[in-house]
């Protein structure tokens, strides 16, 4: 019996780090290595159940670290990277993601 309760109570466990630590996340980063920033990123995105609006989220992992930047969002219907036949169009999809990557780039935190 205490077998089985063990691999329970471990996945319970990852699942409540996973949902109260890292939420949305799909990617975290470190610092680049020949970077000043002490901070890496993480990456989120979110698309609500029964809706086409895609939220894709670029922060800093420590937000309070004087070298993060602001947090910037992309918001956009999936429809727009997509076909009639429902291919995705990669180069309009990587063309946002970039975009957004610039706007974190190029936007900081103002104290």
């Amino acid at each position: 019996m205490k077998k089985e309760i063990l691999p329970y109570s471990f996945n319970l466990l990852l699942h409540f780090i996973s949902y109260t630590k890292e939420k949305n996340a799909i990617l975290f980063t470190y610092p680049p290595v020949d970077s000043f920033s002490s901070t890496g990123l993480i990456v989120s995105s979110k698309l609500p159940r029964f809706e086409d609006m895609y939220t894709l989220t670029i922060a800093s992992a420590d937000p309070k670290s004087i070298s993060a930047n602001k947090t910037v969002h992309l918001t956009k219907s999936v429809t727009k990277w997509f076909t009639k036949d429902g291919e995705l169009v990669e180069g309009l999809f990587w063309k946002d993601v970039e975009r957004l990557i610039d706007d974190y780039n190029n936007n900081r935190k103002s104290k």
